[in-house]
């Protein structure tokens, strides 16, 4: 399936681009610095004609922290643009059009958005504005007090969340999909997944260093190439170690993802988080 996501992120990360009022978004082109005005009704038609299989609401991201004004207005445009997203697609598509929880940290209005949404009858709902800077405890007490009050039967997605810890407790809490760049970003750094958590490949003591980056992996890269090799490749600046540590952390993630669901399948869910723990390092 295809998931595609509104720019209501991408406004948030070009800030000083945009300028946001309830009509929709006025944001500048970073490129060749021409206007563009994005409302609500833009976003979903734009994915409508990608035809992705589920697409987003324009929502309003704030950073962290923000005041309380701030969250709560974000909190509530949000949700007068979910329904102006809702009010559209109806008419012209049959893509499932997801609902996405905002408020900042505050559980007031977290619980306020939830309610408003499941109001709506969303076929599925996403968990935003977080993971912009905030402590994973902080992250997960949102998820604590919002998932709960999301529908058991429809799917649960919590948007930019990409570390092997962030993703376990999400599923933990009964978060059912994940996006996020953090596996080809920290590539580009040479840093590559492991489950004791990261490797920098760039480091001096991988210069012969002939293991491969995990050699309990059986991805394209761990079967082929030594960290050695790989270090080799970053420090010459050639594009292949970039693609290579890529290709590993990609791997890792879908690797790790079905290796959850068949422990919760089995029923070693908790095993599975237990020993998890006693090994990763953040």
């Amino acid at each position: 399936p295809m998931l595609t996501d509104s720019g209501g992120f991408q406004f948030f990360s070009l800030s000083p681009l945009r300028k946001i009022s309830e009509e929709g978004v006025t944001f500048r082109s970073h490129i060749d610095g021409s206007t563009h005005f994005f409302t609500p009704e833009k976003a979903v038609q734009v994915q409508n004609i990608l035809g992705a299989d589920i697409i987003m609401p324009l929502d309003h991201v704030i950073p962290y922290p923000s005041s309380d004004d701030q969250t709560r207005d974000a909190m509530e445009r949000t949700i007068r643009w979910a329904d102006r997203c809702k009010n559209y697609h109806e008419k012209w598509a049959s893509q499932a059009l997801f609902g996405i929880v905002q408020g900042g940290f505050s559980t007031e209005l977290r619980k306020m958005c939830c309610s408003a949404l499941v109001e709506m009858d969303f076929p599925g709902y996403a968990l935003g504005g977080l993971s912009v800077g905030e402590p994973l405890e902080l992250m997960n007490r949102m998820l604590d007090v919002s998932v709960p009050l999301l529908p058991g039967d429809k799917p649960r997605y919590l948007m930019g969340v990409g570390s092997a810890d962030a993703l376990l407790e999400g599923v933990a809490r009964g978060i059912d999909l994940f996006d996020c760049v953090l596996p080809t970003r920290i590539a580009r750094n040479g840093r590559a997944m492991i489950p004791e958590g990261y490797l920098t490949l760039r480091n001096a003591r991988f210069a012969r260093d002939m293991e491969p980056i995990d050699p309990r992996c059986s991805c394209y890269c761990c079967r082929n190439y030594s960290r050695a090799y790989i270090r080799h490749l970053l420090k010459s600046k050639e594009i292949l170690g970039l693609r290579l540590i890529t290709i590993h952390n990609l791997f890792f993630l879908a690797d790790f993802m079905s290796r959850i669901r068949r422990a919760i399948g089995e029923k070693t869910f908790g095993d599975f988080y237990r020993t998890f723990w006693t090994r990763f390092n953040r």
